[in-house]
């Protein structure tokens, strides 16, 4: 019989503009899209998201349109003909949102410190106190494996963004090879990384199934559990003329 799922904090922000960052792999638009999705279940306010991801055309936020816009999400990126395509295209809306959504909003940017230029030629317009840029870490990415890797990366994003990092969010994966010991290995290189910067760790993000395999006292930090919505483009479902 499977043990009952911990009861854990889910994640909550008191800043308007959340902006999820982390290097190609590190599971960052999955995070950002149940992030998204998590906080317009429980946070009382309205929820958007924009799409700023240059870097990695398989997994992107859009994706997830169809769900999010279910429970009332605002999606904010291209659409019709350039809704896929591999193009830096930022829409005015964007800027637009992060001076004037009146609820929550998300900026999943992609990959590093290349994806992170988009910031910098939006950093005007990032409210100076009102905002959050939250590291997702991967400990089993090549540049996210130690704690000089990750402070590596964070200071060229913070350089070409022109912000500063507030937090780290823990979603050490290997995919469908991930295990209840891949999170822990994660979260030990969460909180050496949260010692050596003094940022908080923000969340643990994991799948449902995996954290109920924790015991409880491991985890000292809100959780966010996870559902795999975006799919590699060979596991999507075709898109028919009509359908």
């Amino acid at each position: 019989m499977a043990r009952p799922t911990p009861t854990y904090p889910s994640p909550s922000f008191a800043k308007r503009v959340l902006t999820i960052v982390g290097g190609y792999g590190s599971g960052k638009s999955e995070v950002a899209v149940n992030l998204a999705r998590q906080l317009a279940l429980t946070g009382g306010k309205p929820v958007a998201i924009a799409d700023l991801d240059i870097v990695n055309p398989y997994f992107r936020s859009r994706e997830a349109t169809r769900q999010l816009s279910e429970l009332g999400i605002q999606s904010i990126h291209p659409t019709g003909g350039l809704a896929h395509a591999d193009l830096p295209i930022i829409l005015p809306e964007v800027r637009g949102a992060m001076e004037q959504f009146g609820g929550t909003l998300i900026l999943d940017v992609g990959g590093d410190d290349v994806g992170a230029r988009v910031l910098g030629s939006l950093a005007d317009a990032v409210p100076a106190d009102d905002y959050e840029l939250l590291l997702v870490l991967n400990a089993h990415r090549p540049f996210t494996a130690t704690v000089a890797g990750c402070r590596a990366l964070m200071a060229k994003i913070e350089a070409t963004s022109r912000l500063a990092f507030t937090g780290i969010i823990s979603n050490t994966h290997m995919l469908e090879h991930t295990t209840v010991e891949t999170i822990r290995e994660g979260l030990r290189l969460a909180r050496a990384l949260a010692a050596d910067t003094g940022l908080p760790i923000a969340f643990v993000a994991a799948l449902e199934d995996q954290v109920r395999q924790i015991n409880p006292e491991e985890i000292d930090v809100p959780v966010l559990m996870l559902d795999r919505l975006l799919l590699k483009p060979w596991e999507r479902p075709s898109r028919r003329p009509g359908g």
